[in-house]
């Protein structure tokens, strides 16, 4: 087997470099981090943001929050009655179990041999901004969720993360190097793939760019695993998707398949910021913690879905995560490097210095449906990318409630004993359904939590692969990864992500 990267691959955590190693360093979500692709996303007209992917052995794992959160039963129970009967919750479940090893819970629904560990932050590690959260959940009526891993998950509590010692555990270093030894795996990193080869409707291998030669590389199969982004762009770039789409840009049509890239989900998001004038405690290091302790899951009464909404209460001021250690200079480029790419509301408060913490509230569950478009038909380019944001009216009420459910948080006794002080929105703001729209619009965000990509059915006119994974209507091609999802998970998904490439792997052999 090889496997082909087109970023470097560091071998042992030690390898990485300080803000891919330490799991509350964000600096490589900059756009301009050079293992990070830096696409940019257009969330709704006018509103854009960096929608940075793992250019690195490892993937977006390297560079993630590390939550490490399951979907729901219902999620899984969902894929299922779409014709994919193999990812029903009790056929995932095992998979779930197989990766993990679980510090807190051993019982049928967790695992203890697993590679990736995962773990909840204990009272001891939790600072007082984590013991506020909680209490005004409380205080607010919200039940406590011991395990956010649990099958009937609900209500705040600890979150689970696979950040050990402040270390991101990423799949590189859980998967690979604990397989480097094996002699029927080969990694080649510093090589990017630029398309699949195709004879006729059957995959033969792929063309490679490393060094600055291009090489063809034949395969028996070939299984595409880039991510929601670049596993999409990759197909269509070998001639695989919307006839029109890759007519536009000048590529061939080998095969149509009109989902590519297409109906994408992710969860859409805002951040609530906030001030806290009286430290009691040193903020955490970020290199020995997790950025977040404590989280919980709600129900709108806009849903209707369960436990679709999710509040994350940072226990790192998010500016320390960004911009720890970094000099002045290096602050004034990362600044420089987001002009563009994001909206100026929200440009502001990443310029903010100062203990600034916020509240993020992650809508996990909304009626957008996005769409990926070549910008050029050259590999080293990024697409285009649309979200379709908050058009629907029942998604504009559920972030009202959730964003004024967040300021009563935060407003709450918990809160003022700790000397919180709101930053925005203002009352008048909060008090009318049409400015509230306005400015939950001009500071919205996305999770990049991006799924469906290249989702999963059991027709080419419903689906781009079927439930084995394997493209519709192309031989020998695979793509393992979260494009397949048919619809996004209703947590972080980067659980269900490893739990794709393990329930794939048994259907190799």
């Amino acid at each position: 087997m090889l496997l082909i990267e087109a970023g470097p691959r560091f071998i042992g955590a030690d390898a990485f470099p300080p803000e891919l190693r330490y799991g509350a360093l964000l600096s490589a979500m900059m756009p301009e981090h050079p293992h990070n692709w830096g696409a940019v996303a257009t969330l709704r007209p006018g509103v854009r943001q960096p929608n940075p992917r793992g250019r690195v052995v490892g993937g977006s794992s390297a560079l993630n929050g590390t939550i490490f959160t399951r979907g729901l039963p219902e999620d899984f129970d969902g894929w299922a009655s779409q014709g994919n009967p193999e990812w029903s919750y009790e056929r995932v479940l095992p998979y779930f179990k197989k990766l993990e090893a679980d510090q807190d819970f051993n019982d049928p629904y967790h695992g203890a041999e697993g590679p990736i560990p995962v773990r909840r932050a204990g009272g001891s590690e939790w600072v007082p901004i984590d013991h506020t959260f909680v209490a005004a959940c409380r205080e607010a009526g919200f039940p406590d969720d011991p395990d956010m891993n649990g099958p009937r998950s609900i209500g705040v509590g600890a979150l689970p993360v696979n950040n050990v010692g402040g270390i991101r555990m990423n799949t590189a270093i859980t998967y690979l190097d604990a397989a480097r030894d094996r002699s029927n795996l080969s990694v080649r990193d510093g090589a990017l793939v630029l398309r699949v080869l195709l004879d006729g409707n059957n995959a033969t291998g792929v063309e490679v760019k490393c060094a600055g030669k291009i090489f063809r590389v034949a395969a028996g199969e070939v299984i595409i695993s880039a991510g929601a982004i670049r596993s999409p762009q990759l197909l269509m770039l070998s001639g695989i998707g919307s006839a029109q789409e890759l007519q536009r840009v000048g590529i061939t049509v080998k095969h149509e398949s009109p989902l590519v890239g297409r109906e994408f989900t992710d969860h859409c998001s805002f951040r609530i910021p906030f001030r806290v004038t009286k430290r009691r405690s040193p903020v955490p290091n970020p290199t020995k913690s997790a950025w977040a302790h404590a989280a919980m899951h709600f129900t709108s009464e806009a849903s209707a879905g369960h436990s679709d909404m999710m509040f994350i209460q940072s226990s790192i001021p998010t500016n320390d995560s960004i911009l720890y250690g970094a000099s002045l200079l290096t602050r004034l480029k990362m600044l420089r490097s987001m002009a563009g790419k994001i909206s100026l509301p929200k440009l502001y408060n990443f310029a903010r210095s100062g203990w600034d913490h916020g509240l993020t509230c992650i809508m996990q569950q909304d009626a957008s449906r996005g769409e990926i478009r070549l910008s050029s038909a050259e590999p080293d380019k990024n697409p285009e990318l649309y979200y379709h944001y908050l058009e629907s009216a029942t998604d504009r009420r559920r972030l009202r409630d959730a964003a004024r459910l967040a300021v009563r948080l935060i407003d709450s006794a918990p809160y003022r004993e700790l000397g919180a002080k709101r930053a925005e929105p203002g009352d008048a703001i909060l008090g009318s359904d049409a400015l509230l729209d306005k400015y939950l619009m001009d500071h919205l965000g996305t999770s990049m939590h991006m799924a469906s990509t290249c989702r999963m059915g059991p027709s080419a006119e419903s689906a781009v692969v079927d439930q084995y994974c394997r493209v519709h209507g192309i031989d020998r091609l695979r793509v393992v990864d979260s494009s397949i999802m048919p619809v996004v998970v209703r947590r972080c998904p980067a659980a269900t992500a490893v739990m794709i490439g393990e329930r794939a792997a048994g259907f190799f052999s």
